[in-house]
């Protein structure tokens, strides 16, 4: 694992494949670590003639933690976004979207192919409205524009945005992996011995939950996207789940409607998760919207 200083914070990456490919930087969601973007999901991207990057957002994983700005109280945060009050929170998306364009600052890429999924998909199309000079394509994975008419998580998924963690190894995972079966979707078998493998190996990574609670100030406070999306002009994707209980797919039909000439993937049966058994539908849409690019 490598680290670069970026934006004033210092962010952990890995690189896969060839410096010389065409450079896809992935961009992981709410408290989830770039180990959540599956290594042999990158080295097969590497096989389609990707030069792939992943990282640590600010505040996860072994990226800069911002411990001084303490923990917020996530029901206050949505009780106030209810309300339409202004949210406060340590930093914003745009900031998060500003430590991404840093990293390829850092590793001399000038144009990269940008791929967020979920919350990682706000942060890609941040990126490709400001700093439009940087994308070559975009690809919006379970994502949504920050829309306040599109429909909520259903009851069970919002449940885990604001549920606490337990104490002890063990619970966590256990806790761990049953939000991420709940998430998953009815469509495909949810594979709980490589659920469990991840989530084991996050806690053992980096187990940190203020980080979790700060980017979800940040996602609120950042608000309404879809103003500014029509402004993006680079080939989009926007690839979603029919089975989302997370982020409904109303999200990305927005999301898709709004940034001009983007096309949509809906892929039957996942939900709010990239098994194994969507990967190459999933790597042919990225592919594909690629080699749409001026390189």
């Amino acid at each position: 694992m490598l680290k670069a200083k970026v934006n004033n914070i210092e962010i952990e990456y890995d690189t896969f494949g060839d410096p010389s490919s065409k450079p896809l930087l992935l961009i992981m969601g709410l408290g989830a670590q770039m180990i959540n973007w599956d290594e042999e999901f990158c080295k097969k991207l590497v096989e389609r003639g990707f030069f792939v990057i992943r990282f640590d957002n600010r505040d996860v994983g072994l990226s800069t933690k911002f411990e001084e700005a303490g923990e917020p109280d996530l029901m206050k945060l949505f009780m106030a976004a209810q309300k339409g009050e202004k949210i406060e929170a340590a930093y914003t998306l745009e900031d998060m979207a500003d430590d991404a364009v840093g990293l390829l600052d850092a590793l001399n890429i000038d144009r990269a192919h940008i791929c967020g999924a979920s919350m990682g998909g706000m942060i890609a199309q941040l990126i490709a409205y400001r700093h439009p000079s940087r994308v070559l394509s975009l690809i919006s994975i379970m994502s949504s524009t920050g829309n306040p008419d599109l429909p909520r998580p259903e009851p069970e998924a919002m449940q885990i945005l604001i549920k606490p963690l337990p104490t002890g190894r063990e619970a966590i995972i256990e806790d761990g992996v049953n939000r991420m079966r709940i998430v998953h979707g009815t469509g495909i078998p949810f594979d709980e011995r490589r659920a469990r493998k991840l989530v084991s190996a996050s806690y053992d990574r980096s187990n940190y939950r203020p980080g979790y609670a700060r980017q979800m100030a940040a996602i609120m406070a950042t608000g309404n996207r879809k103003p500014a999306l029509g402004s993006i002009t680079v080939p989009t994707i926007v690839i979603h789940g029919g089975d989302d209980p997370l982020v409904p797919l109303e999200g990305g039909k927005d999301t898709a409607e709004v940034i001009p000439g983007a096309e949509l993937l809906i892929i039957k049966g996942m939900g709010h998760s990239l098994p194994p058994e969507v990967w190459s539908q999933v790597m042919d849409a990225i592919t594909k919207n690629a080699s749409k690019a001026n390189h």
